[in-house]
């Protein structure tokens, strides 16, 4: 049966590759992928940074309400409006910002300024972050800041007049992100 074919038909030219042609074949598929990549990676470096900007709003307004809901001062009236500290009667407002001594845990903080220097890693009832959040740090800083507000009162100290209250969150992107709120002494 062989004999019935032409020669010809089998010595038919092979086409294919050469190695060179593999080489830069590879080399421009390597650097199509380097460039999709570039473009890729950064793209999703942002879409969790969003989630986790969303988890840091939620974590820093529940931590700022948690202490502006505490009095002005260790020296001021723990539930309002009877005396406030730098008045004539009682006491002089904390020169000292954080917890008095014995306050040891957030369950003990009864004024805002216990909180300066708060960078624990735990939530809203003193319990470690639950899982979606033990990435996340918070940092806690509270100084006297009356005069930024305008506030003015011949008698009292017009800087010490406010507290303000800087809580700041920073995701495990490494992104910082800062609330602040006043808390006032009336």
């Amino acid at each position: 049966m062989a004999s019935d074919f032409p020669r010809s038909f089998f010595k038919n030219k092979q086409s294919g590759f050469t190695l060179i042609e593999i080489i830069v074949g590879i080399v421009v598929l390597s650097i199509s992928l380097a460039l999709v990549m570039n473009l890729i990676v950064p793209a999703e470096q942002q879409s969790a940074d969003q989630v986790h900007q969303i988890k840091a709003a939620e974590l820093g307004q529940g931590m700022l309400d948690e202490i502006l809901g505490r009095a002005f001062d260790h020296n001021s009236d723990m539930v309002g409006s009877i005396w406030r500290c730098d008045e004539d009667i009682p006491e002089d407002c904390s020169d000292i910002l954080g917890p008095e001594a014995g306050e040891n845990s957030r369950a003990s903080y009864n004024d805002v300024d216990d909180y300066n220097g708060f960078t624990l890693k735990v939530d809203s009832t003193d319990n470690p972050l639950d899982d979606g959040y033990n990435s996340f740090e918070i940092t806690v800083n509270v100084i006297y800041d009356g005069n930024s507000l305008g506030l003015t009162d011949p008698i009292v100290n017009n800087n010490r007049l406010a507290k303000r209250i800087t809580v700041t969150i920073t995701t495990p992107l490494n992104t910082a992100i800062t609330f602040a709120g006043y808390k006032s002494n009336f």
